[in-house]
Parts: structure tokens; sequence; C-alpha cells
């Protein structure tokens, strides 16, 4: 029996020592991913107060998807608060707690193209993978509207990454940094011209990639809440995809949130961004969702 007892005593102890080594292992593992410095370029921009640019500008911060994190206003506050994580979008106006007062253009440059504050150190699930593509036309419209929104004052709260969303970042499970996703040495790419063209659709469908995933075959959504579906197959793949769809079936679906079945989108689709999408920039991403390789997936038909 005492045998017995203290056998049990030194697994309890092994196990306690092994959980102490994992969790050791996950804090500093992301603690130094948390804290590693990005000294990475960023261009300057002339950021024009022409009021035509600002309302290309508000055009640019509403199909990329900026107000979903940061509100209508700009002002920011908690986006996600689950057992992972709390994920907080900045304040972006020039009032209290907010960032414009005290951020440059090359600080927005480098905030929104790479991921990284103006402390240099990375941000925190700030899609910037997606948004490295921005053209300097989009990005200095975009700021020019960001620096005219009126001032709110909104002190948000820090974010938190919990034990569980540490375990899933320091396991691959989970992409919290996306500046660890770009190479901030790459020369910029080409900005296509605006048309119906694959080039500039594929260049708009780059934020539709953070839900439907790489290569556009949909799937779980990473790093979302449990309780969203998964991203639906957005490639031409005649049984899961978007094969059997036409291109006024796609306009419907971005702008009325409805299938060629007459069945609703889930109302997680930014559909209200799309909605306010003009028809050129609808056709060049029809454009380029019919020139993608098909994916075969487990995801059910039904579009986005």
């Amino acid at each position: 029996m005492g045998r017995l007892f203290s056998g049990l005593i030194s697994f309890v102890l092994l196990a306690a020592v092994a959980v102490l080594i994992m969790v050791s292992w996950v804090y500093l593992t992301t603690e130094r991913r948390f804290a590693r410095p990005y000294d990475v370029p960023a261009r300057q921009l002339n950021v024009t107060a022409d009021p035509d640019a600002r309302v290309r500008g508000a055009h640019v911060a509403r199909i990329w998807g900026c107000f979903d994190c940061h509100g209508e206003d700009l002002a920011g506050g908690v986006v996600v608060d689950a057992p992972p994580m709390r994920l907080v979008a900045p304040n972006l106006t020039a009032g209290t707690g907010g960032i414009a007062a005290r951020y440059g253009s090359q600080d927005w440059v480098r905030a929104i193209r790479h991921g990284v504050g103006q402390d240099l150190l990375p941000l925190l699930y700030m899609p910037s993978h997606e948004y490295w593509v921005l053209s300097d036309a989009d990005l200095s419209a975009l700021l020019g509207y960001v620096q005219s929104v009126p001032a709110v004052d909104a002190v948000q709260p820090l974010p938190l990454i919990r034990g569980l969303g540490r375990f899933l970042f320091a396991t691959g499970r989970l992409d919290l940094v996306p500046a660890e996703l770009i190479d901030h040495e790459a020369p910029r790419p080409r900005a296509p011209a605006p048309g119906p063209t694959v080039e500039y659709g594929a260049y708009l469908a780059s934020g539709c990639k953070g839900c439907h995933g790489p290569d556009l075959g949909g799937g779980l959504v990473g790093g979302a809440p449990l309780d969203w579906p998964p991203a639906a197959n957005l490639t031409p793949d005649p049984e899961t995809g978007l094969g059997p769809w036409s291109q006024d079936d796609f306009f419907r679906a971005l702008r009325e949130g409805t299938r060629p079945d007459g069945s609703a989108i889930d109302s997680v689709m930014p559909l209200r961004n799309t909605a306010e999408m003009t028809d050129l920039e609808l056709s060049a991403i029809w454009a380029y969702l019919r020139s993608v390789p098909p994916v075969r997936t487990a995801t059910p038909e039904g579009g986005p």
C-alpha cells in the first residue's frame, strides 16, 4: 500500500512538473513573439484634404472592413471577448484615448500595411496581411478620411490573450500576429488599374481570404467565435463552390444577402460592406473568382 501511494505521489509530481514546463514554454514563446520589434520600412504618403479623395477613403474603409472592428465612428471597441482572448480595436480618432493625434503618415502606413505599431511592436490580429496590397492611392484616400472623422472620446481596454489563446497561438492553431505573415522587405506589389478585370478582382478579394482561406475554399474561420458557421467555398467547383452561380446570382448575394435558392446568407458575412461595392468592383471580384482553381471541400454549396 505504501509503495502504491509513493508511486502515485511520484506520478502526480511528474505530471505537475510536465504541466509547469508546458505552461512556461507557452508563456515564454508567446511573450517573445508579442515583444519582437519590427523595424520595418514605412513610406511617407501624401494625404490630401480633397473632399473627393475623402469620399473615396470612406468607400475604401467600408469595403475593406475597417468599420467592422473599429466601429462606424472609428472609436474602436471590444471585438472578441471569449475564453481564449479579448481582442480590442483601438480608437482611431483624435479624441481622448485615440491615436490620430500622435500618428503621422508613416505610423499609419506601418500599422495598416505591416501590422506594426508606433512602438514597432506587432499589432494583435490587425489583418495587415490582407491590407499589404493596398495601393498608394487607396491608402492615401483612406488616411485622409480617417484623419477627417470627428474626434470621439473613448478609452478602450487593453487586449488580453488568456492561457488558451496563448496555447493555440504557440502551437500554430491561431494567428494572432499578422506581422509574422508578411514579407516586410518585399517590393510593393503593382497596383492594378480599376476595371472589371481578374487583376483588379484579385486586389479587391484580398480581404475575402481572411475568412474564406488562401485558396478561397472556405472552412472554419480561424480565431472566430465558436458559433460562427464555416466560410463558404468561393471557387468555381461545381458541387461545393460557386460553379452553378451566374454573375447576377453573385451580385444578388453580396447586395441582398440571398443565395440563388432563396436562402439567407448568415449575418456574419459583412453584407453591409459588400452591398456598397460598385458594379465595377463586384464584376472584377466575380472575374477573379471564376479564374481561381476549383477546390472540392466539405463546406455546403451556397456562397459567401
